[in-house]
């Protein structure tokens, strides 16, 4: 299977401290998975993310907070987030392959490729991070798009069980992308309500503790996919949790990886339909191996196949 997968060693080195959910072995996990299930799968090294390139939709202060602070041992942002002296490479890394993956679709027609790579990043904002997230790497993929390919209509498909706070206030004013999330409520960051439209480009869909796998397709079958749809997205990209699973220890919904595999099939189909067929995953969360395991291996395999 030629799709091709952005990581690197830097992502590995990123440790915030004994017992933190989002650890090293949540990206070994999913590495393994995939190298077991495809041997000749395309690994690509991702690149750095350039400073020009973090500036379209961060802050110079968060930029500066991440990459320009020594770091020896452990660095706290926030009370679920740190650092330590690893941590600004694999932000960098982490940012720069959605970067290159936006390259490879509009410059070299690689309709599809899976980043693997921590940290997450679709809590932080333009000026804050948070969430376990440094950089909101597909906020820098999504305006790279824009700015660098002069693309129009950029959809983020956000199925993590976390809302992506951070993605949403960065582009919520900002027509050209459109931004779509299932998430369970209440849970953290307390956002993602349906009222929050931004200017008619953010639709949420809310899913209740206890939502099993069904309710999870069904939010995607009859809102979020047709709104992508009416968009007519020039590039789909994907903030791809998988938290949503029944077995995850964060959350309280009931997915599965069939789940996962279905809404991937569906948006691959969509950015055929709409985009040329390039749809672009980034790894979110998911906290239980196991699970994070099977769940990254259904994505990567739909989105491959579909």
């Amino acid at each position: 299977m030629n799709l091709p997968v952005y990581t690197h060693p830097a992502c590995m080195r990123h440790v915030v401290g004994p017992g933190h959910p989002e650890c090293p072995e949540r990206l070994g996990a999913v590495v393994d998975g995939l190298r077991h299930a495809w041997p000749d799968l395309d690994w690509r090294e991702a690149p750095q993310a350039l400073r020009s390139q973090l500036e379209r939709v961060h802050a110079g202060r968060l930029i500066a907070e991440v990459l320009d602070v020594p770091t020896v041992g452990t660095r706290r942002l926030d009370a679920d987030t740190a650092m330590n002296e690893h941590s600004a490479e694999a932000a960098l890394r982490a940012a720069g392959a959605g970067v290159a993956a936006v390259d490879g679709a509009l410059r070299r027609g690689e309709s599809r490729a899976f980043c693997a790579v921590r940290p997450p990043g679709h809590h932080a904002t333009a000026g804050i991070a948070m969430g376990f997230c440094l950089f909101n790497s597909i906020a820098v993929a999504a305006a790279h798009a824009l700015h660098a390919h002069g693309l129009e209509r950029v959809a983020i498909a956000d199925f993590d069980v976390h809302h992506g706070n951070g993605t949403q206030a960065i582009f919520e004013h900002e027509p050209r992308v459109h931004y779509v999330s299932s998430h369970q409520s209440p849970l953290y960051p307390d956002s993602g309500f349906r009222s929050e439209r931004g200017v008619g480009n953010v639709l949420n869909a809310p899913l209740p503790p206890g939502a099993d796998g069904a309710a999870f397709r069904r939010v995607w079958h009859d809102e979020l996919l047709p709104a992508l749809e009416d968009f007519r997205p020039q590039l789909v990209l994907i903030s791809a949790g998988f938290d949503a699973h029944h077995l995850d220890p964060l959350a309280d919904l009931g997915a599965d990886s069939a789940d996962f595999a279905w809404l991937t099939t569906e948006l691959v189909a969509l950015a055929g339909r709409h985009a040329q067929g390039r749809a672009l995953s980034m790894l979110e969360g998911g906290y239980s191996l196991s699970a994070l395991r099977e769940a990254a291996v259904a994505h990567v395999g739909a989105l491959a196949e579909a």
